[in-house]
């Protein structure tokens, strides 16, 4: 099961990339029609598509119907397994890795493209309003943003998917397991990549990281009063008290 859950949302990552990638050109090539291609009802149901996609690939080996998942122990991994001879690893290899960062290349070359025509037209102009200028300014970063996530993302998981295919005899295991480990941490390389290339990101994160410290300092806090206020109805605490006020003064 833990195959299928990996891959599946391997594909969704993947499929989310192509789907914002196409929408990052539609904006940028279409902005006068991006509002009747994108409503909220086309946008759940391209949600709902890039879900049952994903794990719709998994559903033959994991009902054993071509392939199978199961335990490598060469590799250490949970992964697809050939069964009666047959293995699905290329046909998804194509369809579910290779096929979507084709498409990702070339929306993004098509996206470099018409920024480069556009900058041209808008040489010597000065029509360009400082909101408009902003709203492009931004669209651009969230498209390098958009960039650098998809060439981390490939790079954690092309050497995977590569020995895979290419090496399905596993002659190589410890190749395997450091593509593994490169997979595994695509997990956590957004949350950096976010950190390192958006202002935005970076101001969240602190505010973050300030509410969880004063949060822990106000859990301090109370607990010292709380301590203190116990301590104050104790009845050592009030005998003690009463003993003071009992003992006369020193003259």
């Amino acid at each position: 099961m833990f195959a299928f859950v990996f891959y599946g949302n391997e594909a969704v990552s993947l499929l989310s990339m192509v789907a914002i990638t196409i929408n990052r050109y539609t904006l940028i090539a279409y902005y006068d029609m991006y509002s009747q291609i994108y409503t909220s009802t086309k946008i759940w149901v391209q949600l709902l598509l890039i879900w049952l996609v994903s794990f719709g690939l998994m559903v033959p080996p994991l009902l054993g119907v071509w392939g199978q998942l199961g335990l490598d122990p060469s590799t250490f991994s949970c992964t697809i397994l050939p069964k009666d001879g047959k293995s699905p690893k290329k046909y998804l290899f194509v369809f579910g890795f290779a096929l979507p960062c084709v498409v990702i290349i070339v929306s993004y070359s098509c996206i470099y493209w018409r920024v480069r025509q556009s900058k041209r037209k808008l040489e010597g102009r000065s029509k360009l309003s400082g909101q408009t200028a902003k709203e492009k300014e931004e669209d651009s970063r969230l498209t390098t943003l958009m960039l650098t996530i998809f060439l981390c993302f490939l790079a954690c998981f092309l050497p995977l998917m590569i020995m895979n295919v290419a090496d399905d005899g596993i002659t190589y295991p410890w190749l395997h397991i450091i593509a593994s480990i490169l997979a595994w941490a695509s997990s956590v390389i957004n949350p950096l990549i976010y950190a390192a290339t958006n202002r935005q990101y970076r101001a969240a994160y602190a505010n973050l990281l300030k509410f969880c410290k004063n949060s822990t300092g106000n859990r301090r806090t109370t607990w010292g009063s709380r301590t203190m206020a116990n301590s104050s109805n104790s009845p050592h605490y009030a005998d003690k008290r009463n003993h003071m006020k009992d003992k006369p003064a020193n003259l």
